[in-house]
Formats: structure tokens, C-alpha cells, sequence
């Protein structure tokens, strides 16, 4: 039988858990600064709480989807966080994209107070999110692996198993985030280069989409871009701007060489200068071509 568990952050992601979850008899709490968004899941039957607190104290599983690490602290360990309200022997998942040694730190303080912690960064859109196909990356001891794979299995398909070793998730999913950040900002090039050489953009997107070029991010966003639709972002450029940041610190870190991930990284912190920073990261198609 589902057990209780809580959302923290119901933006485009946790906002989709939240109604995939519903949809299968879950019990939902869940919260949000943004007031709007916590209502509107109440029409799916979630139940609304006042603050982070309010969502651990009912739920055995506390599931954090916000932005950043910032944003984790807070709600973790902020004056009504999570830990206030969490008993001891209760897990936390958590499916942001941060820096791998954010993920071993918040683990290990809640370790301190008896709270498991799954690392699960998740990857594939609000869509997939909705529908219970997302992808998520998760490192855990088995034994909480064991113990939760009825709300993983809900959540995801697949469900990726890492490794028994927290903050590998996290690696994983920068891993994976940079090149989904290299496959945009490459896929916008080659669509304004298309447009400039004066091609059908939209059978050029069916030839990538069946050739060797063909990416998913690639493709679902320059659809969108070239059909202009940009909104709402499902997605802003300050994510994966984010993302290949931290991606390129654990690769300097690592002694590794990443010059596509530097130049698109790049392309996407332009981007943001310009003033698109909470754009969908379509946009990028306008932004490389001038418009």
C-alpha cells in the first residue's frame, strides 16, 4: 500500500510528481512559497500544507524538488525545514541538480538526526514527470533502495540504480547535463545555420530527427522553437546554465578536459546576460540567430 509522502517544491517537476503520484492513490502533502501552485494541486487532491515542516511531519518520505542548493538548505534545515518536523528513521529524496558535494553534506546531516537520504536527480520533463516516465538516478544503501522501490517505480521509468555511494546521482546527473547542455546549444547552431542557408526548417528537423544528428533535448526544443513556442518555459536557461557550471567544476575537480561543455556553458550564460535568464531555453534558437 502507498505510503504517505510529501513534495517540497511543486514547480514544473514536483508539480507533475505530485498529480502522477495522486493519480495512483498516493497520499500527497506538499508545499510551495509560491501559494498558487500548492492550490492548484489541491483540485487533484493533494493536501496543502503551510510550510516544509508541515509536509514532513505526516509523511514517511519527504521528496525535495527545488532548484538549487540554496533552495535544499532551506527547505531541509531552514527555521520550519523538513528536520524540524521528521522522525528519526524517515527518508528524504532528493531530486535537485546540485554539486555532488552539496548531496554528501545534506546527507550527512541528516544522518546526524537518524533521516535516510536517497539521492535522485531526475531528468526528462514535466510531461514524462506527469506520466510516471521520467528518468531518475539514484544512489542509496540498499537497504532504503529496498525499502522505497514502490514510490521510485511510481515516480520513474527507468529507474536507474547508480550505486549504493550518495552524491553519485548527483554525479551522474551532471554528467548527463552537460551534454544535454552541449546538444542544445549545438542543436540551436545548426537550426540558425539552416535558416541562414535559407533551408525548410521544419524538414530539416525531420531529417536530423531520423540521422546521426538527432539528440532528444535537441529536437524537442528546436520544435518548439521554430513553431515559437516559448511559453510558459518548462524549462529556464538559468537550469542548464546552472548545471553545466557545476558539471565543469567537478570536471576541473577531476582533471578533466571539457572544452564543448566550457563553450556551450558559455552560450548559455550569454544568454542569461542578455536578459533571457528566465526564458525557456528554446530560445536559444533566437538568441544565436540575432532575434
Amino acid at each position: 500500500m502507498p505510503i504517505p509522502a510529501g513534495i517540497i517544491g511543486t514547480g514544473n517537476m514536483g508539480g507533475a510528481m505530485a498529480q502522477n503520484l495522486l493519480a495512483r492513490g498516493w497520499t500527497v502533502r506538499v508545499y510551495d512559497p509560491d501559494t498558487p501552485k500548492i492550490t492548484n494541486l489541491e483540485r487533484f487532491g493533494a493536501i496543502a500544507s503551510v510550510n516544509s515542516c508541515n509536509v514532513a511531519i505526516d509523511s514517511e518520505v519527504v521528496i525535495v524538488c527545488v532548484v538549487d542548493a540554496a533552495q535544499t538548505e532551506e527547505a531541509l534545515f531552514g527555521a520550519h525545514g523538513v528536520t524540524t518536523g521528521l522522525q528519526p528513521g524517515r527518508t528524504v529524496l532528493l531530486c535537485p541538480t546540485i554539486a555532488p558535494a552539496d548531496t554528501e553534506r545534506f546527507a550527512q546531516r541528516l544522518a546526524a538526526l537518524g533521516v535516510h537520504t536517497i539521492d535522485a536527480p531526475m531528468s526528462g520533463g514535466p510531461v514524462r514527470a506527469r506520466d510516471g516516465t521520467m528518468s531518475l538516478m539514484v544512489a542509496c544503501e540498499d537497504a532504503h533502495f529496498d525499502a522505497h522501490r514502490e514510490l521510485l517505480d511510481a515516480l520513474a521509468n527507468p529507474v536507474f540504480r547508480v550505486s549504493q555511494r550518495v552524491g553519485d546521482g548527483a554525479r551522474t546527473k551532471l554528467v548527463n547535463n552537460l551534454l544535454a547542455a552541449i546538444n542544445l546549444a549545438g542543436a540551436a547552431e545548426v537550426m540558425v545555420l539552416a535558416q541562414q542557408l535559407g533551408l525548410n526548417l521544419g524538414t530539416t528537423l525531420d531529417v536530423i530527427e531520423r540521422s546521426s544528428g538527432q539528440s532528444w533535448i535537441g529536437m524537442e526544443r528546436m520544435r518548439r522553437a521554430v513553431a515559437g513556442d516559448l511559453e510558459p518555459a518548462r524549462a529556464h536557461v538559468t537550469l542548464l546554465e546552472k548545471d553545466s557550471r557545476l558539471a565543469l567544476a567537478e570536471a576541473l575537480a577531476a582533471g578533466a578536459d571539457a572544452p564543448l561543455g566550457a563553450q556551450a556553458s558559455r552560450v548559455f550564460e550569454r544568454a542569461h546576460l542578455a536578459g533571457l535568464a528566465e526564458a525557456d531555453d528554446a530560445v536559444l534558437f533566437r538568441f544565436l540567430g540575432g532575434v
